[in-house]
């Protein structure tokens, strides 16, 4: 691939795609906000929510960190399809407990298929690894080795990681602490106790 559009694939990743990620993230959070997902679907669907962060995180960081093998390849792969039956399972469990509005279902489009799209781009960056992950000619490529400087250099990772806190970690730590003190506010009986 010629390098100015390898540059071009991969400024598209870090500059848009992961960002657009991000701010989905934050979007549908402001939807369970707006639906009382406390009062609702409570923390299981919240910690739902926790594990599909990490589910996404993983790759995130191996891909900034790593070096791509086909090791690093099936881990990523692996996610995402752990992330779609996740996240059939989430909305399996929480529609029949809250309503689900259509702001909250694009949020879901985009949450969904961005890591697809991620995959995507990242199978066309490292085409040979991915010719080597399912011609199964794994040997000498089952490896994690650190890059020697990170995906989008040195600081891209500090920023992302400061971006990502603010706006999907730090508010879905807030709707778990929400759900908590609510369940601890209402009794088994569902009473509420002061």
């Amino acid at each position: 691939m010629d390098n100015r559009l390898e540059m071009l694939v991969l400024n598209l990743i870090l500059f848009v795609i992961l960002p657009l990620w991000g701010f989905s993230g934050l979007w549908d959070w402001w939807c369970h906000k707006k639906s009382n997902i406390e009062k609702t679907s409570g923390l299981k669907e919240s910690l739902i929510h926790a594990l599909m962060g990490i589910q996404i995180a993983i790759p995130m960081l191996i891909g900034i960190f790593f070096q791509f093998s086909v090791l690093t390849y099936l881990i990523m792969l692996a996610c995402l399809v752990s992330h779609e039956v996740v996240a059939h399972w989430d909305v399996h469990y929480s529609a029949p407990k809250r309503e689900i509005t259509i702001w909250e279902m694009h949020a879901h489009n985009y949450l969904a298929t961005i890591p697809l799209y991620l995959i995507a781009l990242i199978s066309v960056l490292g085409w040979e690894t991915v010719k080597d992950t399912f011609t199964l000619q794994w040997s000498g490529s089952m490896y994690f080795r650190l890059r020697d400087v990170p995906i989008g250099g040195d600081k891209y990772y500090v920023i992302y990681g400061v971006f990502i806190a603010l706006v999907c970690g730090f508010p879905y730590v807030a709707e778990i602490l929400r759900c908590l003190r609510h369940r601890k506010k209402v009794g088994k009986d569902g009473s509420v106790t002061t």
